[in-house]
């Protein structure tokens, strides 16, 4: 049963996609994280678009989209006759 968890690293570096970086308990030496607590709106108290478009409004675009592109049916090539 020895050897069984994870090696876990004291000190792991994180560092966000803002560029903040500070260490943490981790199992991983380094974690790449988008938002941390210096850029989050709720830490933050600013307004920031993450993203605002929901799945359902990006679907819609999606079928909008698609009906703008129909295309008139292909013509039906004759067949050649059997022999």
């Amino acid at each position: 049963m020895k050897d069984i968890h994870p090696t876990y690293y004291e000190k792991a570096k994180v560092v966000c996609a803002c560029g903040n970086t500070f260490t943490v308990g981790a199992t991983k030496e380094l974690l790449e994280i988008e938002v941390c607590s210096a850029c989050h709106p709720f830490y933050t108290g600013k307004k920031q678009l993450l993203d605002t478009a929901g799945r359902a409004e990006k679907f819609k675009a999606r079928e909008k989209k698609a009906k703008e592109r129909v295309t008139k049916p292909k013509a039906k090539k004759p067949r050649a006759a059997k022999k």
